[in-house]
């Protein structure tokens, strides 16, 4: 089988790989769609931890053609989507309900082989059946829609609240369109690209911005006096601190854009004290990958529209080079 290796900063390689066997509790999943992550490019680059060399390759969906001894739970030709996050369940997070914060967490993908291949071996409690009407690209998304569902929580939006999200990538779409239905009263979504703001407006976000042309802060601009939840989708150091400007006395920050570490932003502790501000981060998706595919079959959240390139495997490498400033979403098809 062709398989996308990792095997150090900068070096991703396509080779072939002997098609893995299912070994007790596992199934082979024949890859049908794996989305290229934020984390995809930070892992390319050096930025992010993972244990070389490695299939990388998190955000998939594909369909059960063979089951390990002891699966009972799934059959042959089942199509799943993939949550590549598997916890211990035996530190002291994990024993506390917080999976998400495991201190031995492995992840398909990162640490184990993941989903750029033809195939790939998946733990059986990994796999989430399609419900019908969902599409294997739909399936996905699943995982970054179930990431941005644990964020949404955290944020915790009120009824009429104004939502300010920074950056209009796959993520920030999502967020905006689950903002919209925990009940915001406005919704800006913020991106100097066009397409972006473009595509926000078709997902019925009204209000958006190119915070390079206006400052929204100012006298008489669509945030004065600040937004009641501001939420960072781009991960960079200084859209992290503009969302502290951003933020009204009594906010919410959600810092969901992972920076690369090491990375530092200076913060006027008075500032948080007076305006009485809220910072929160978001890691991952502790028990939300069913029910991001019960919104995604309700037709409550739209995914495929976010997705502006298919793409063949071998052009892989290529595009973790440099990010696309265009496209939301890449997807490799198999």
């Amino acid at each position: 089988m062709q398989a996308a290796i990792f095997y150090g900063p900068g070096d991703l390689r396509i080779e072939e790989r002997p098609l893995p066997r299912p070994i007790p509790g596992y199934v082979l999943v024949r890859v049908t769609a794996c989305g290229i992550c934020g984390t995809d490019y930070h892992i390319y680059h050096g930025e992010f931890p993972t244990r070389p060399p490695v299939i990388i390759g998190h955000e998939y969906a594909g369909q059960v053609v063979q089951l390990g001894p002891g699966v009972s739970r799934l059959a042959v030709g089942d199509m799943v989507a993939i949550d590549p996050n598997i916890p211990c369940h035996t530190c002291r997070p994990c024993r506390r309900g917080a999976i998400h914060l495991c201190e031995n967490l492995r992840a398909l993908g990162v640490d184990l082989d993941g989903g750029f291949a033809e195939f790939c071996l998946v733990p059986q409690e990994q796999c989430y059946l399609l419900p019908e009407g969902v599409s294997a690209l739909e399936g996905a998304m699943t995982e970054p829609l179930a990431c941005c569902i644990h964020g949404i929580e955290l944020a915790n939006i009120r009824p009429g609240d104004t939502v300010a999200i920074i950056g209009g990538g796959a993520i920030g779409q999502m967020l905006a369109q689950l903002a919209r239905l925990r009940g915001a009263g406005r919704i800006l979504l913020s991106d100097p690209i066009p397409e972006r703001r473009e595509m926000a407006h078709q997902l019925g976000i009204e209000l958006t911005i190119d915070p390079q042309e206006i400052d929204p802060l100012q006298k008489g601009g669509p945030l004065e006096g600040g937004a009641d939840i501001v939420i960072e989708a781009v991960g960079l150091p200084s859209t992290t601190q503009q969302a502290i400007a951003w933020a009204a006395p009594g906010a919410t920050i959600l810092w969901f854009g992972v920076t690369p570490p090491g990375e530092t932003i200076p913060i006027e502790p008075n500032l948080v004290f007076r305006k009485e501000l809220t910072i929160r981060g978001a890691r991952i998706n502790p028990h939300t990958h069913a029910r991001a595919l019960e919104l995604l079959a309700a037709k409550r959240i739209q995914v495929e529209p976010l997705i502006t390139r298919k793409v063949s495997l071998e052009t892989l490498p290529q595009l973790l080079q440099a990010r696309s400033s265009s496209d939301i979403k890449i997807v490799v098809t198999f």
